[in-house]
């Protein structure tokens, strides 16, 4: 009994400190922001946007190295980068992976240019998701698909079909041999609407089982969310339902509903049968100002601001309780800078798109 009771003490007293982070704001914390590594590979890709944890050592991935996937190539085009790097908390890189579009074992319609959809499952594998243009802009963008790639960064198999149409962002319930999937989806009408808002946008749960040999088996997918608004954007190609994340049951999955600017949770997540809608809403306006990336950390949501720099703390009962200025560059400060997130322990990592590179709040 009392093992169990200082691990929960030490919970809180983590959860506090995060906390107090958050509340204190930048003036208090500037400090503790340090650049981890630049995200730019040998090819060039910029404009970095998916972010995982390494959960095991098993080919070239090792556990607690970060991932990151680049959205950009070197010409800066929206919907063009083909690289994911791996880089050390210490600030170590390697290129993990360089994905070919002509070299694919399945379909991936238009090809190939990686976003926040990012995962590394505890079997080595890491999935990773695609919407490809040809030229930078939403006119050229098309469906995309999910990439499963093995440890040592070679992809094995595709998911794509009508469900999977611009795989925006993702999380994983990671089960071993069995994982579900959830993936926002941002181009259902969206290219037809002409840059209008269309609410078409979806969360779908891929449901793998994983053998001990062999690729994950897609076994189901099945729409959750919908009705979620998206449209095209000049500056940013698409802006839509984008990160999502499960609370500690995986009993909620919230999802960071950019254009109505609130944060959204869907019930049942891992069982629901049809879809719950745009879900509840859990808190709105405030310190969001276009949520992009979000995770849940020590009980909380948290959310990268696309239009301030700012990262944003909301409680299960939509209380915001604190924020911290990430990035402060540009004009307005911070626009567009802020995507994807990962917190390991009481540290949280994320990737600054104005200086192309992997930075660490602490």
């Amino acid at each position: 009994m009392a093992a169990n009771s200082n691990k929960a003490s030490r919970r809180v007293r983590l959860a506090a400190l995060i906390l107090t982070m958050l509340v204190a704001g930048t003036s208090a914390y500037a400090h503790s922001i340090t650049e981890v590594a630049s995200t730019v590979p040998s090819n060039g890709d910029v404009n970095p946007y998916g972010v995982a944890v390494v959960p095991a050592t098993t080919g070239s991935l090792v556990q607690g190295n970060i991932l990151v996937s680049n959205f950009n190539n070197s010409a800066n085009l929206q919907g063009t980068g083909t690289t994911i790097v791996q880089i050390s908390p210490s600030g170590g890189v390697s290129l993990f992976a360089q994905i070919d579009a002509n070299y694919l074992p399945g379909s991936c319609p238009g090809g190939i240019g990686l976003t926040t959809a990012l995962v590394a499952l505890k079997s080595g594998w890491v999935i990773v998701g695609s919407l490809p243009t040809t030229d930078g802009t939403s006119a050229t963008a098309e469906a995309g698909c999910l990439l499963v790639l093995d440890s040592s960064g070679n992809v094995q198999e595709t998911f794509f079909g009508s469900l999977i149409n611009g795989p925006w962002d993702m999380t994983a319930a990671d089960g071993g041999s069995q994982v579900a999937l959830f993936v926002t989806n941002v181009l259902n009408g969206t290219l037809a609407g002409g840059g209008n808002v269309v609410n078409q946008g979806t969360v779908v749960r891929l449901d793998l089982s994983i053998p001990n040999a062999g690729a994950p088996n897609l076994q189901s997918m099945t729409v959750i969310g919908s009705g979620f608004s998206e449209r095209t954007d000049p500056a940013a190609l698409v802006i839509g339902p984008t990160g999502v994340g499960l609370n500690s049951g995986n009993q909620i999955l919230y999802v960071a509903d950019s254009l109505n600017n609130r944060i959204a949770a869907i019930s049942n997540p891992l069982t629901r049968t049809s879809s719950g809608g745009t879900g509840r809403t859990v808190t709105s306006g405030g310190s969001l100002n276009d949520p992009l990336g979000l995770i849940v950390a020590n009980g909380n949501i948290i959310t990268a601001d696309g239009d301030d720099g700012y990262v944003v703390e909301t409680t299960p009962a939509g209380h915001q309780v604190g924020k911290v200025l990430l990035d402060s560059s540009g004009s307005p400060p911070g626009n567009g800078a802020l995507f994807g997130l990962a917190a390991v322990g009481q540290e949280l990592y994320f990737v600054d798109d104005a200086e192309n590179d992997l930075k660490l709040l602490q």
